[in-house]
């Protein structure tokens, strides 16, 4: 009888060892080398720098508040943008916390000089809290105030953002969107800060 478990054993183990290193160590270190090979920039974070300093991701958003840049989308992820605390505020559409934080977005964008209709991304949380996109809408909406602070014509920051939308892949798959960083990128080298 003990021979008979210790001869099931046997093949199950080895499979089980043989299974780990494949999907544990040899599957992950194949795919990584093809990702560094192919596509080193993305496989390494996408980071963007000025010489030598790195100053933001291209796929993980950051807080900007001062009123000279584009403001990415409210983040529910820690105190906002914490890579740590990566998540959404997880409240439902009954919920009163949800509606009381809308309405003090919605009064936050009022402030900012946003007339017309508020865009939804502007009022809520992204999923991930880290969403380095706004919309297009969004983005035209802060252009009255970056204009102000910048002492800049609004027509050039429209002009700014028109230019700096990325389309859906293949004209259907996801959404016309805005890269904040790139953006507010953009927006350093096109003119200088006319306030501190």
């Amino acid at each position: 009888m003990s021979n008979d478990i210790k001869g099931a054993l046997r093949p199950a183990i080895g499979i089980f060892v043989l299974l780990a290193l494949i999907t544990g160590l040899i599957y992950p270190l194949a795919i990584t080398a093809i990702a560094q090979a192919v596509f080193p920039h993305q496989a390494n974070g996408s980071l963007v720098r000025e010489g030598d300093i790195i100053v933001g991701s291209e796929l993980v958003g950051q807080g900007f508040v001062s009123p000279r840049y584009f403001h990415p989308r409210p983040s529910a992820a820690g105190d906002g943008y914490d890579a740590s605390a990566s998540s959404g505020s997880n409240l439902g559409p009954t919920s009163a916390d949800l509606e009381a934080a809308v309405v003090e977005r919605v009064a936050a964008a009022r402030a900012d000089g946003v007339t017309g209709p508020v865009p939804a991304h502007m009022a809520t949380a992204s999923g991930s809290g880290l969403d380095p996109d706004i919309s297009p809408a969004m983005a035209m909406a802060q252009v009255d105030r970056i204009a102000s602070a910048r002492g800049m014509p609004p027509q050039a920051l429209r002009q700014l953002v028109e230019r700096s939308i990325d389309h859906p892949t293949l004209g259907v798959l996801g959404e016309s969107h805005v890269n904040v960083l790139r953006l507010n990128r953009q927006l350093d080298r096109m003119a200088p800060q006319s306030r501190p």
